[in-house]
Order: structure tokens, then C-alpha cells, then sequence
């Protein structure tokens, strides 16, 4: 969110349309919760398959209310009439495709389709750093004395998490059995800002 703030200056100062590339492979969750809080004309995440053309429309929409589009789209997203677009077919050390290149790809169809100058920022790991708010650091605190009491007790194969405002143990294999995307009704709710 304090990136896309940012950059809210330079699209505005440079009347151009921003593509701002977030993490999240596979699940919008940091591109859907970053653009809401930031205010982006747009959010794409890969759970919902995005047109190029309704994207168009929607910067052309915020050019037109004297205002500069920032573009949110997590790594992950696809557009409907192709496919997932990377740099290249490099391997993390997880053995996965490396994620990276919708940005500038949908920054180039941007400046095709409308005439606007577009450009990408890839915030890449600079979404992880920055200063805990006073919540994060409470939070650690308390899960580090639930997980300290959980080995005391023996009690191994689980991890702490939050449910509501209590700390639970919830067993490893129910954590990881799946991926956790953005339900599409959640997703629907923010289409509302749109444009």
C-alpha cells in the first residue's frame, strides 16, 4: 500500500498509467488487499481471468476523471484470450516457474490500445520489508509463546494460527492441503472502484 502511494505522485506528476506487479503467485491476495487500500483503478489476480480490453476502458475511465490509473496485478494473473506471461522458463529453488512479466506485457497492450504512456513497477521483495505496525508485533509476541507452549507440551505437528482474535493450533497437514485463493464473491466487492 505506502509503494502504490508512492507511486500515485509520479503517475499523477507524469500523467501516465502505472502497472504495479505484486507478489502472490498463484493467489491475489496481497494484489487484491493492496490495490483496495491504495486506490488502484484496477485489480487483477489470477483466481479471475482479466480482459485487456475492460482494463483499457477502465484506465481510459480514470484519465478521464482528471486522474492518473494505477494498475494492480499479482504475478500470477492471466489474461482471457492467452495465457500466463514470464520473463522466461527459469526455475526458484522451489523447482517453480519464476513469476514475473504481466506487468510489462499488460503496460505494452495498455499503451497499444489506448495511446497513454504506461509504465511497470515490479515491487518484487520490497513488499516484505518495511516497519511492523504495533498489531504485527503483538501478533509475534503472542504466537511465539503459544508455539513455546505447544513444544512444551509435546504437542508437534501443529502450527499456531489466528482465528478471529484467539490463538489456535491447527495441524500442519491442514494448513498446507491446499492453496488458499481469493473467493470470487470477495474479489466481485472490489470491481465496484473500478475504473
Amino acid at each position: 500500500m505506502e509503494a502504490i502511494d508512492r507511486l500515485h505522485t509520479t503517475a499523477e506528476s507524469h500523467h501516465r498509467a502505472l502497472v504495479v506487479e505484486v507478489m502472490g503467485r498463484h493467489a491475489g491476495w496481497i494484489a487484491l488487499h493492496s490495490g483496495i487500500a491504495g486506490g488502484a483503478a484496477c485489480i487483477l489476480i489470477p483466481e479471475v481471468k482479466f480482459s485487456v480490453d475492460k482494463v483499457c476502458e477502465w484506465v481510459e475511465s480514470r484519465f478521464k476523471s482528471g486522474f492518473a490509473p494505477i494498475i494492480v496485478i499479482a504475478e500470477g494473473a492471466i489474461p482471457q484470450d492467452g495465457d500466463m506471461q514470464t520473463k522466461d522458463q527459469t526455475l526458484d529453488a522451489f523447482g517453480h516457474v519464476k513469476l514475473s512479466g504481466i506487468g510489462e506485457w499488460l503496460s505494452a497492450q495498455i499503451e497499444a490500445k489506448t495511446g497513454k504512456e504506461a509504465r511497470t513497477s515490479v515491487l518484487g521483495h520490497i513488499q516484505r520489508g518495511g516497519t511492523p505496525s504495533a498489531f504485527d508485533r503483538v501478533l509475534a509476541t503472542r504466537f511465539g509463546l503459544h508455539a513455546i507452549t505447544a513444544v512444551h507440551e509435546g504437542d508437534f505437528g501443529k502450527m499456531v494460527a489466528l482465528h478471529g482474535t484467539t490463538i489456535a493450533r491447527v495441524p500442519l497437514a491442514s494448513a498446507t492441503e491446499k492453496l488458499k485463493t481469493v473467493p470470487v464473491e470477495m474479489y466481485k466487492e472490489s470491481e465496484i472502484f473500478f475504473g
